[in-house]
């Protein structure tokens, strides 16, 4: 039921990144329990229910490309995704492997060939764009890969296209950074802009981010491994065992929100729950600002 102004998302995706499996699950530096993360991510996607419709997982699904580690979030996400009804969208990144990733997330042949998928979620398109440089951890799109995203981009999508990539192409306060950023952004900028890229969704930084590149929205969502600490003096890095999230996209007709999902769980403040909700759709729109918007006198 539709209760303001917006009516519900056409598409809700859940857009998880960074994950950095080791085999056995071992904790990544020796610290952190990125099982555990994985786990907790999990579960709140699992509240979601059917409302999910893809599950979009932005590269450096394992830290060292070790086939356990692949079989270990494969029976973390799975499930979730049969269980949702969910697409599971698979997106290489720096860390991963092409051979090990194609053999043991999506059961194809082991190769070095770039990792290049389009999953079609109902009437949008998904477009995995592997940016991965096989020996490095910085991104590149060599002229192969970007001929194939513009034959794909010739055709629009009835409801347009997201693109899914790991090195996401936006700007970056850390400096160190920079050294692993995606090359060729110029000749990208030229094959996306003015077709109907909607959003492009991007991990890489450990850390939320928003921006645009030739005029398109970019979503960079946290890692679930470790995060990146933004307040560190300039010129320095440095990862931090908390600060963990996912992202939520909501696709509307003629837009797109995301909202960022912190990794729980945390002490409950406050809560309002389904019955409550119920009693608000029975009333009038006047009775439902007296009931929820009006403020209440303080307590003697």
């Amino acid at each position: 039921m539709q209760l303001g102004r917006y009516p519900a998302a056409r598409h809700v995706v859940a857009h998880v990144s960074d994950t950095h499996l080791l085999a056995e699950g071992a904790p990544l530096g020796g610290v952190a329990d990125t099982v555990t993360a994985l786990q907790r991510t999990t579960t709140q996607l699992a509240r979601l229910g059917g409302t999910l419709d893809a599950i979009v997982v932005t590269g450096d699904v394992t830290d060292l490309g070790e086939a356990d580690a692949y079989h270990r979030i494969r029976a973390a996400l799975e499930p979730l995704a049969r269980e949702t009804g969910a697409e599971l969208i698979w997106v290489m990144g720096n860390h991963d492997e092409r051979g090990a990733f194609r053999s043991e997330l999506l059961d194809e042949p082991a190769t070095e060939q770039p990792v290049h998928q389009v999953v079609q979620v109902g009437g949008l398109r998904v477009i995995a764009l592997d940016t991965s440089v096989p020996g490095y951890h910085h991104g590149a799109l060599d002229a192969a890969s970007l001929a194939w995203l513009d034959a794909v981009l010739a055709d629009p999508a009835p409801e347009g296209t997201v693109i899914a990539m790991h090195h996401a192409p936006i700007a970056t306060p850390l400096s160190l950074m920079d050294v692993l950023e995606l090359r060729d952004q110029d000749e990208l900028a030229d094959i996306v802009r003015g077709r109907d890229v909607r959003m492009i969704l991007g991990g890489h930084l450990h850390y939320a981010a928003n921006g645009m590149f030739a005029g398109i929205p970019v979503s960079v969502a946290g890692a679930t491994s470790y995060t990146m600490d933004l307040s560190t003096p300039p010129g320095e890095l440095e990862g931090i065992d908390g600060g963990r999230s996912f992202t939520l996209v909501h696709v509307y007709d003629d837009s797109i929100v995301t909202s960022v999902v912190p990794v729980g769980p945390f002490p409950l403040v406050t809560s309002f729950g389904a019955e409550f909700l119920a009693e608000v759709e029975r009333l009038s729109p006047d009775g439902r600002l007296e009931r929820f918007s009006r403020k209440r006198p303080p307590s003697p």
